[in-house]
């Protein structure tokens, strides 16, 4: 039986595990076992994905990022070099065996962009087309088409899907680059055309 998938030979890929077509496991990978990773993905060297991880289809995650136990990563996701995605809800950590082996899921929507050496942690959901800034450290949900950097991530923006930054004026806003159309309705962000 022939693979429709690409591992590279220094990568481990554990079983049970789920490899969509066209899918690329580049150079010293660990994907674990219980994990599904869609289809035309590249997953650059160096990238950890724990028991259980989610990610979508068309998803780059390029070199250096650990996914922990509990993320989904929906389609068409791009997560730079050296993101990680921590495994505890808190910013201090103990050296103390946990009671409990509680996962908190981690959502990263459809089409988010998250910068390099950025940290999510979990238990937030990245909303649809997102922008995160590089070096962001991610304690708080994210609004769909939100721009947000820092640490701790701030907003200081809204993002087209095309990636440009847009300006509402009474409530709606086009993107200078690809002419979409935003509305803004209490504070959330919408596609309208």
């Amino acid at each position: 039986m022939t693979r429709d998938y690409f591992i590279h030979k220094s990568s481990y890929v554990d079983d049970p595990i789920q490899i969509g077509e066209e899918t690329e496991i580049l150079h010293f990978c660990h994907i674990m076992s219980h994990s599904i990773i869609g289809k035309n993905c590249r997953i650059g060297p160096n990238v950890t994905i724990e028991p259980g991880v989610i990610i979508g289809n068309n998803v780059t995650i390029m070199n250096n990022v650990t996914i922990s136990s509990g993320v989904i990563i929906e389609d068409n996701v791009i997560c730079e070099q050296s993101i990680v995605f921590t495994l505890t809800p808190t910013i201090r950590t103990r050296n103390i065996k946990p009671k409990t082996h509680k996962v908190w899921p981690t959502i990263v929507r459809i089409g988010a962009s998250i910068g390099a050496n950025s940290t999510i942690i979990c238990g937030n959901t990245l909303g649809s087309y997102a922008l995160i800034g590089a070096g962001s450290v991610i304690t708080m949900p994210v609004q769909n088409y939100s721009f947000v950097y820092g640490n701790p991530a701030k907003a200081a923006g809204w993002a087209c899907q095309c990636g440009d930054v847009i300006n509402f004026k009474n409530g709606e806003a086009t993107c200078k680059n690809c002419n979409k159309l935003y509305q803004m309705i209490e504070n959330q962000v919408f596609k309208v055309a």
